[in-house]
């Protein structure tokens, strides 16, 4: 992680150290993609499936950074600077992939990830994942193309709640999105606490909105994401219940006994600095 090479002002333009050039560029993508395939491949042999190490093993392995979106778009007189804390100017998001790119970082999947931790699977040199949480529109039309850009992929955790509806995403955009190589996973159907579940709320908040996702991907869905970030043990058993295979929280220690359900990940505010979020991704994973 120490090769990440930026420039302090976030909205000057950025010269960055690493080779550059269309056929460098290419190439990337089209190692990427073998290795896309080789993982989905790997995973249909039943790879995902073997017993994973246990929780002392995964603990003890290097942490993988990863990145928690929410909204893209431009900052209005409105937005408090809470809410800056989960929205990302467009200009800023698209300095950072760049930054990442040309930094040599390579997108990783939960399914790479998952093999890693529980396998000691080898990653691609400076793995990162990136993550996208509540189905905001700004992440299909904006998010994605960047991404395909630099042959990114990215998880997309959908509330289901929203699908379809003004300034968020369609059940057809979902799609492409997975057809694309993206990950879908859950993130249940209107943002409900975890730890305030009880009786009917798993059918509701987990059941429902897993098999939706599942018929609108044609795949299985593994990687669920809680609301809030907030997670408790009690809610681990309900997951396994149900095939996730893991789970992503945010900044909170993980759990000593259940690490692949208590995943760290940090929200990139809207006021980071490129050298800011260098910063974030060297010291928060280690």
């Amino acid at each position: 992680m120490k090769n990440f090479i930026f420039f302090l002002p976030v909205f000057t333009c950025i010269t960055l150290s690493c080779q550059s050039g269309t056929d460098k560029k290419s190439a990337t993508i089209q190692k990427d993609t073998a290795r896309t395939n080789s993982v989905q491949a790997d995973s249909a042999k039943g790879g995902l499936n073997s017993k994973p190490a246990d929780a002392s093993a995964i603990l003890a392995r290097k942490q993988v950074p990863v990145l928690c979106y929410h909204q893209i778009r431009e900052w209005k007189t409105t937005d408090s600077k809470r809410a800056k804390d989960y929205i990302v100017p467009v200009e800023v998001f698209k300095q950072q992939m760049k930054a990442l790119a040309d930094s040599g970082y390579h997108t990783i999947s939960p399914d790479e990830l998952y093999d890693y931790l529980t396998r000691n699977k080898s990653l691609p040199a400076k793995p990162i994942m990136l993550t996208f949480d509540d189905t905001d529109l700004g992440q299909y039309t904006i998010g994605f193309p960047e991404l395909k850009k630099y042959g990114f992929k990215g998880v997309f955790f959908i509330m289901t709640v929203s699908l379809n509806r003004p300034n968020y995403m369609s059940k057809e955009q979902v799609k492409e999105l997975s057809d694309a190589g993206n990950t879908i996973g859950s993130h249940t159907w209107d943002h409900h606490n975890v730890k305030q579940y009880q009786g009917k709320d798993w059918e509701i908040q987990i059941d429902k909105p897993t098999r939706q996702l599942g018929s609108i991907t044609g795949k299985p869905i593994r990687y669920f994401a809680y609301p809030f970030g907030l997670w408790n043990k009690q809610a681990i058993p309900e997951l396994k219940k149900r095939n996730f295979i893991a789970a992503f929280q945010l900044v909170t220690k993980r759990d000593d006994e259940e690490p692949l359900y208590t995943i760290r990940r940090i929200i990139v505010p809207g006021y980071w600095s490129l050298v800011t979020l260098q910063h974030a991704i060297n010291s928060d994973f280690h």
